[in-house]
């Protein structure tokens, strides 16, 4: 970053030159709970697939920032009343959005700690807040849905929010996927407020199409493809097995924070406090240095996963439609304690489960066009190609090669 007296400038690969103004979004910038973002990958096990796609969860939530500041500039201009202390807040809230994310995305969660990512988000806003004497109380307000322009809770967390904006342009830019590339700038450029809410001109709505288009194809193509999907079922397995062999008291080598998450025993009463200072300190470093240690355990399981992850041994995924039977399934799980040895549990080798996207669900928030008599229509209502509104829903079986030709 270089120096100026009035803001910050750093030089993203995806927006160019980008300012960030002295105070408190610089503030929380410089923060040690923000700076892990650095230390943790925005697409988990992707790389595995997309060689190029090592950025960062630090890098997505700076352009998320730049990009609320493009949708607060237009909206003033649209005579959309925005107060300055209301602009900070919602730059504070979508700065913030991803700071409760653990190493490799989702992996941890429901694994080794029983929060959502957004739980811990929460977490650690809150603890800034204290901090911070108070001063992210409206930002708190807007990222909870609690403040009554509810516009700016939209522009964190909604249908067109500024997080799925960076999110799709910049994954798709880093893995060179390039049908997720939308037009964030012109979407932007149409956002208005109708009402108290979010909507898009008239003239937006084909932005909105391949916006919505291009979400659903970076899923599968992307997001849910099966060798990425594949090696993050594996880093979960790995991360069950360790526990388990934790909680049966067997020692195991690993990072003293993600230790204390391993040895924790199930259901434990952990305070809120504890629990944040050991997840604060946990970034991609930690779970990687352990699957190199756990790569010469003693234990078949969790020996072959970490093998697998390290020197990119990945099991073979196969997406269904419907699900597998069960009879299948066991024929997997004979297959492998006939090939790895009687004494292996198979549901540490063979793993089954299920992924659904849903590009647009209007149930849940609609997509508002505003027309030029006023009129505000849902986009499912008003766009002339298929916007794909039902959920998919597809099954997987997750096995070791080797295993391939004995099923």
């Amino acid at each position: 970053m270089m120096n100026s007296k009035r803001n910050k400038i750093f030089n993203d690969p995806v927006y160019g030159m980008v300012t960030i103004p002295h105070g408190l979004l610089l503030e929380l910038i410089d923060h040690p709970y923000f700076q892990r973002l650095r230390r943790i990958r925005q697409m988990g096990l992707s790389p595995y697939v997309y060689p190029g796609a090592l950025h960062t969860r630090f890098h997505h939530a700076l352009g998320a920032l730049h990009l609320m500041q493009e949708a607060i500039e237009t909206l003033r201009s649209k005579d959309v009343a925005i107060s300055n202390a209301e602009a900070e807040a919602v730059s504070a809230a979508i700065l913030l959005h991803d700071i409760g994310h653990g190493p490799f995305s989702h992996a941890l969660e429901h694994t080794l700690i029983d929060r959502h990512h957004e739980d811990m988000s929460m977490h650690f806003m809150e603890a800034l807040n204290r901090q911070l004497e108070g001063r992210l109380d409206l930002a708190l307000k807007i990222f909870k849905d609690e403040y009554p322009k509810q516009f700016l809770h939209q522009l964190v967390s909604g249908q067109l929010d500024m997080d799925r904006m960076d999110y799709l342009n910049r994954d798709s830019f880093f893995t060179g996927v390039s049908e997720g590339v939308i037009g964030y700038d012109r979407i932007i450029k149409m956002l208005d407020v109708h009402d108290g809410r979010l909507v898009v001109e008239e003239k937006g709505i084909y932005s909105i199409e391949k916006f919505l288009i291009a979400r659903r194809l970076m899923y599968w193509q992307v997001y849910l493809h099966k060798t990425g999907v594949a090696a993050e079922q594996m880093l979960i397995h790995a991360l069950r097995r360790a526990r388990k062999l934790a909680s049966e008291g067997v020692e195991l080598e690993a990072p003293k924070h993600l230790r204390w998450f391993l040895y924790l025993p199930a259901g434990a009463a952990v305070d809120d406090a504890e629990l944040l200072s050991h997840f604060a300190q946990l970034d991609d470093n930690d779970v990687t240095a352990a699957i190199k240690y756990w790569s010469e355990a003693t234990d078949k399981a969790l020996s072959r996963l970490s093998i697998g992850l390290l020197d990119r041994r990945l099991f073979r995924l196969e997406w269904h439609t419907p699900e597998l039977p069960i009879e299948r399934v066991e024929r997997y799980k004979q297959a492998a304690l006939q090939y790895f040895g009687a004494d292996i549990d198979p549901d540490d080798f063979i793993f089954t489960g299920k992924a659904s996207n849903q590009a647009y669900d209007s149930n849940k928030e609609q997509i508002g066009i505003l027309f030029k008599d006023g009129r505000v229509l849902d986009i499912a209502q008003c766009s002339e190609v298929p916007l794909y509104t039902q959920a998919v829903t597809k099954f997987f079986i997750c096995y070791p090669k080797e295993l391939s030709n004995l099923v």
